[in-house]
């Protein structure tokens, strides 16, 4: 038998070479987020990425707190970045660390740096820096202070240490060369004077290290092998081999960038997420509009949804990014098979079946999954009046509209055929009630052949469905416009991004419903419950799956080039609370309707 090719990505392949070559003996991996707010989508595939490398070659996965900076920093990012984690599956056991637990080592290897003559107190303001820093085109020119002693360089940096300066007043500085083509090189700044609390180390510390100072170390004194980053950092790897060097680390660990995950029309931006919480826009950073993975997860996303989409989207250097539509088709591939099909009504006005005893109720048997036997059957009530949805009749119906119409049959989703005879309207024309009569004969699963209709609609029955509040959430961002605007940088915001119906139903069957129970509503899309409230059931996606239209294996050459194909779909999203004490549920996510 032939043996199966493997087709490794250009990070697997270092990798290789590395280990066939001795530099190293091991892989060791890491992911080290700041906890200055919540992780997105992006963020997703960097741990992916990581903890699958470290798993793919029997290594170990970090998790490390990148916490240098106290001005940002917050308990509560890095409470919700273990969760999100965790929830992933990256497996770090107990390697979890903070860049705040290595202060001292830092201050050691600045100290270090010093004696070496490789670094210098600078006393230019930030201003003063940059402008001596120079241009793309020119090179920058050295600071006045640049030639102190290394005497008086100590002296000065132990007094920063000590709190005799004020912030901003002294910076310490790598002696690089100010002549560098990259500006990252030219005499960069490692370490400032900042009287600050921090989270982690209290009022220990008044000196704080730069990020680009910092991180070489901490991978380095964790004995990370392979430092995978993003594109943006590839400049500054030239300044990340320098500290490694210069602080004499050995082995020392290697920085790899791959590109970053761009998704289409969605807002990932800290400072843009944040003020849309602040101004009351969403309401918190799970909002189910945003793509943090806590919003994510909230509305119903699995670990393994986000999985199959990072894996589709691959792992290489050339920036791309990917609609929308295909993090969706992922997360309807994942609960096709794994959830229940039931009914929901969203726009509900009321059949009676006129020619049904009065007060008499059946028991219909439906399959929870059609596709899936395992997933079992459950009972349905059916009676005289029933919910249906207001889209599913009409008074004078367009040509090939085979649902409820006056003197149309149609089937009732594991019921009856039903007759429209009549209609009731308000004053204003608006139909409240549908009149029409079913055929005994014609019960689902008794194997009638006698005629055939062309139109199937769901249904909930009147005296036994729970009442709903339904969230209807459209994109966050106006896609015609796209994510910012390009006169001022705000956002281009829908004003149409919620709506909420308060006048719904759902089947009973509800009732044992738990948080973070998953379903699908037909004809609607896929919900959840919420796992913040007593019971709220976020839609998640519609059913439509255009992803597919196109054929999975161009799409998966060029992921970004994705569109949806039938104009008659629109995407919308929606959302599910039971309130303790009226038995009312609230359904949120994204669904796509059918005209």
């Amino acid at each position: 038998m032939a043996e199966e090719t493997v087709s490794k990505n250009f990070i697997e392949q270092e990798i290789d070479k590395d280990l066939a070559e001795g530099v190293y003996t091991e892989v060791c991996t890491r992911f080290p987020p700041e906890p200055n707010g919540y992780l997105h989508i992006g963020h997703a595939k960097s741990i992916l990425l990581n903890s699958g490398l470290a798993k793919e070659y029997g290594g170990t996965f970090h998790l490390r707190f990148d916490d240098t900076n106290p001005m940002k920093e917050d308990m509560e990012f890095v409470e919700s970045i273990k969760e999100d984690v965790q929830w992933l599956g990256a497996d770090y056991k107990d390697h979890l660390y903070f860049a705040s637990n290595y202060f001292d080592t830092m201050y050691e290897c600045a100290v270090k740096l010093i004696k070496k003559g490789k670094a210098y107190v600078c006393d230019l303001s930030a201003d003063e820096i940059r402008e001596y820093r120079g241009t793309l085109t020119e090179p920058g020119k050295n600071s006045p202070y640049r030639d102190r002693s290394v005497e008086e360089n100590l002296d000065l940096f132990e007094r920063m240490k000590n709190g005799e300066f004020e912030d901003g007043t002294k910076v310490l500085r790598a002696k690089i060369d100010m002549a560098s083509p990259n500006i990252n090189m030219r005499d960069p700044v490692i370490y400032r004077v900042a009287h600050m609390t921090h989270h982690n180390t209290g009022d220990k510390w008044c000196i704080y290290p730069m990020y680009d100072f910092a991180h070489p170390i901490e991978d380095a004194v964790e004995h990370i092998t392979h430092s995978i980053c993003t594109l943006e950092f590839e400049d500054h790897r030239p300044l990340y081999d320098w500290v490694v060097k210069e602080c004499e680390f050995d082995p020392a660990p290697r920085q790899i960038e791959f590109s970053k995950l761009y998704l289409t029309n969605v807002v990932t931006g800290k400072r843009y997420i944040k003020k849309l919480v602040q101004d009351g826009i969403v309401d918190g950073w799970d909002d189910p509009r945003l793509v943090s993975i806590a919003a994510l997860r909230r509305r119903g996303f699995t670990p393994e949804s986000l999985k199959m989409f990072i894996e589709l989207c691959g792992v290489s250097k050339s920036q791309s990014s990917v609609d929308y539509a295909m993090l969706e088709y992922c997360i309807r591939e994942d609960l096709k098979l794994k959830r229940p099909r039931m009914m929901a009504v969203l726009d509900p006005i009321k059949l009676v079946i006129d020619n049904y005893p009065e007060g008499e109720v059946e028991y219909l048997e439906a399959d929870n999954n059609l596709e899936n036997p395992e997933l079992g059957k459950r009972q349905i009530p059916f009676c005289k009046e029933l919910y249906i949805e207001r889209d599913d009749f009409m008074i004078e119906p367009p040509k090939k509209y085979f649902r409820l119409f006056p003197g149309n049959e149609v089937r009732l989703m594991n019921a009856y055929f039903v007759t429209c005879t009549s209609y009731e309207t308000d004053e204003d024309g608006n139909v409240t009630v549908v009149h029409a009569t079913y055929d005994p004969e014609t019960k689902c699963g008794t194997g009638f052949t006698g005629r055939k209709v062309k139109g199937t609609i769901h249904w909930v029955a009147a005296p036994y469905a729970k009442q709903a509040e339904i969230r209807l959430y459209e994109n966050l961002v106006d896609e015609e416009k796209g994510v910012y605007n390009k006169e001022d940088g705000s956002l281009n915001l829908n004003p149409h991004s919620l709506e909420i119906r308060k006048n719904c139903y759902v089947e009973d069957s509800f009732a044992e419903a738990k948080g973070c129970d998953s379903f699908q509503f037909v004809r609607n899309g896929y919900f959840c419950i919420d796992r913040l409230y007593f019971r709220i059931i976020f839609r998640q996606c519609g059913i439509e799956n255009t992803y597919e239209m196109m054929g999975s294996r161009d799409v998966l050459k060029h992921p970004g080039d994705f569109y949806i194909q039938d104009k008659y779909n629109a995407i919308k999203n929606g959302s599910a609370i039971k309130q303790p004490r009226f038995d009312l549920y609230v359904f949120y996510g994204y669904r796509i309707i059918t005209l």
